[in-house]
């Protein structure tokens, strides 16, 4: 906790008077462009990884950067997705997994999660990128996770859109799904591209990776 209580000072005293006011106009309102939605995993920063500013992400993160698909029971990750959309308007969201991840490597290896029912109940909204994992062959252990890791962004951005605030946006042509997977050790980022169902560098292809409602498509 004391790094924390330094933290919060260190703040004050120099973060802080920099963006007095942008802080000040952020006190009674908020705009942001994009809903990223990822991983828990500490080792994963938003707003670090796109250097943005306050005010520009609105985030969800938890386990394995999961959303479910709609119900009539919404839970959080439903509600903080459809307030994003139906009410601040977002443009684009972005479901971003990354290296390494705690929840993949759980169901890549198929692990025994008896003893943590909650988390095995939750990761059963990666089922369907599960199945199709374990369909294919993999080399090693190392790239069975990465699969992993890509077929459950590619079952989110599934399930994302089952969400009604959603669709509706991507019928408008108001909203673009982005599918994004973090290297942790490189800082690399690679995009889905959609059309051709495979992953590419997001430096190399900035503008492609997008997954666009019917009224997008059409413009």
């Amino acid at each position: 906790m004391q790094a924390l209580i330094e933290g919060i000072l260190k703040f004050q005293a120099e973060a802080f008077p920099v963006r007095s006011d942008l802080f000040k106009h952020l006190a009674t309102t908020q705009h942001p462009g994009t809903l990223f939605i990822t991983c828990s995993d500490s080792r994963v920063v938003p707003e670090l990884l796109t250097q943005q500013e306050p005010g520009e992400l609105f985030v969800i993160r938890n386990a394995g950067n999961i959303v479910p698909s709609y119900s009539p029971h919404p839970g959080g990750v439903s509600a903080t997705v459809e307030y994003a959309v139906a009410v601040l308007g977002v443009t684009d969201i972005v479901i971003c997994g990354h290296s390494d991840c705690g929840a993949m490597t759980a169901i890549a290896q198929c692990k025994c999660l008896d003893h943590l029912p909650a988390v095995s109940g939750w990761l059963q909204h990666s089922e369907s990128a599960k199945v199709i994992n374990e369909s294919r062959t993999h080399a090693n252990d190392a790239a069975r996770l990465s699969s992993m890791v890509r077929e459950n962004v590619i079952a989110q951005l599934a399930n994302i859109q089952t969400h009604p605030s959603v669709r509706l946006a991507q019928e408008k042509g108001a909203l673009n799904l982005h599918g994004w997977v973090y290297d942790i050790e490189t800082g690399s980022v690679n995009a889905l591209d959609s059309d051709q169902r495979s992953f590419k560098s997001l430096a190399e292809h900035p503008r492609t990776c997008a997954v666009r409602g019917k009224a997008a498509e059409a413009a």
